[in-house]
């Protein structure tokens, strides 16, 4: 069970009944499918479901948000199911979640508030429980006039004589919480700003060491961590759920060329992601920003494939980072490799550029690493020289700078093989040969 503690609640909520409103005729599709989603973020928080109702709204009500008629038929529904719950898909207004509420005398929640909840579930780091709770205090401000529990606290005093207080103590409360809450707000940012300073420390010293950095994104439970487990043989959180890493985790692997690159996790991205959690988010995801590169994972199994890599696009262009050099990958292809129509599809709308693979089954990982050398093509390159015993600086710093495959001795020369950053390729003008001049 889990509790909705982005206000103060005397029980869990293990029963809910799901709700999706639409506003125009040709989004009926989409909004089956986004309640659809909704599902699966309600049983990532391990909340059965007693019921869903997808409908069309002919005209959007500012206090209920459907037509007053609908709102009380969904709610007398709800309590046929013996509902404890209801998840309204669409945004609603803090008066719009009190009044619904007021009518039904059921907890009523919208999709923000289930996703704040992932996020506090799953935030492990300082950084990440920082992020989480500045947009849980940012979403409930506005509703601190209907949480729970306010007016009935202030008994005891000023004239509530054990019992609930007036209205104008309630009222005095209210502004005593906002006032906290703003303070609380700008403690968190501070506590942020702090973070972030050790994180650019923690950057510049990965860039002075010269090692390439990609990152991988892309729409939730696409299997992103599930793939970084298979590259790094990481310990990184891989389940079917939602949301299932929120910290970046970074590994390094070693690339065939001899590079070693490194990878880093980013939390999955969802349809009508709320604004301002990708502005609490920004510095997670500012690993994408900061990348060489993008891996931009898919499921390829997905029936809405097309929509949800729309979606990352739209989140990434927000961040700044839509300009990025970036590698499609098509994950879980073991599910449709027999489906030679759907396969075509997916080339053509691709236009042949994405990498198939199956991080559980191991399929084409061979052909993704070998993306990852062609994606840092342009970094690097494989020099064959030959190097004075004389010229000990010169292969010092091969070893300090470059990566050395391969290393003999001929005479008074250093015969050497090695991946060397174009940064300092111009140090050994005049050192290269041809393989076949190693030999002798």
């Amino acid at each position: 069970m889990a509790m909705f503690d982005v206000r103060d609640k005397p029980d869990m909520v293990e029963r809910a009944f799901l709700i999706g409103a639409y506003f125009d005729r040709n989004d009926e599709d989409v909004a089956r499918s986004l309640l659809e989603e909704l599902a699966d973020l309600v049983d990532t928080l391990q909340i059965g479901i007693v019921g869903a109702e997808c409908f069309f709204v002919r005209n959007r009500n500012t206090r209920y948000l459907t037509g007053t008629g609908k709102c009380a038929e969904l709610i007398e529904q709800a309590k046929d199911l013996n509902a404890d719950c209801i998840i309204i898909d669409n945004e609603l207004s803090p008066m719009q979640q009190r009044t619904w509420e007021e009518e039904s005398g059921i907890t009523v929640i919208d999709r923000e508030e289930v996703i704040l909840d992932i996020f506090k579930m799953r935030a492990q780091t300082k950084e990440a429980t920082l992020q989480v709770e500045l947009a849980r205090m940012q979403y409930s401000l506005p509703r601190l006039a209907r949480m729970w529990s306010h007016l009935d606290r202030q008994g005891g005093g000023g004239g509530g004589g054990g019992k609930g207080a007036s209205r104008g103590e309630g009222e005095q409360q209210i502004e005593v919480d906002r006032r906290l809450a703003r303070k609380r707000i700008d403690r968190i940012r501070a506590e942020l700003e702090e973070v972030r300073k050790n994180r650019v420390t923690q950057r510049k010293q990965r860039f002075d060491e010269g090692i390439p950095h990609a990152a991988i994104v892309g729409y939730t439970n696409a299997g992103k961590s599930s793939l970084l487990n298979r590259l790094a043989g990481a310990c990184v959180l891989a389940e079917d759920k939602l949301f299932a890493t929120l910290d970046p985790t970074t590994r390094a692997i070693g690339l065939e060329d001899g590079q070693a690159l490194l990878l880093t996790d980013t939390v999955g991205f969802i349809r009508n992601l709320p604004h301002r959690l990708v502005e609490a988010f920004k510095a997670t995801l500012e690993e994408a920003i900061i990348s060489d590169f993008l891996v931009h994972v898919l499921d390829a199994s997905a029936d809405e494939i097309f929509a949800f890599y729309e979606t990352t696009l739209s989140v990434l262009a927000e961040l700044g980072a839509a300009d990025k050099p970036t590698l499609i990958v098509l994950n879980k292809v073991d599910l449709i490799e027999h489906d030679h129509a759907r396969m075509q599809e997916l080339k053509t709308y691709f236009d042949g550029k994405a990498v198939f693979i199956s991080a559980t089954e191991e399929k084409n990982i061979d052909q993704l690493m070998q993306s990852f050398c062609d994606m840092l093509v342009d970094r690097v390159s494989r020099l064959e020289l030959r190097i004075p015993q004389s010229r000990q600086d010169l292969v010092a710093l091969l070893h300090r700078e470059a990566n050395i495959l391969e290393q003999n001795y001929e005479g008074n020369d250093v015969l050497l093989t090695a991946i060397v950053p174009h940064i300092i390729k111009h140090r050994f003008d005049g050192f290269e040969v041809s393989p076949s001049s190693l030999c002798g």
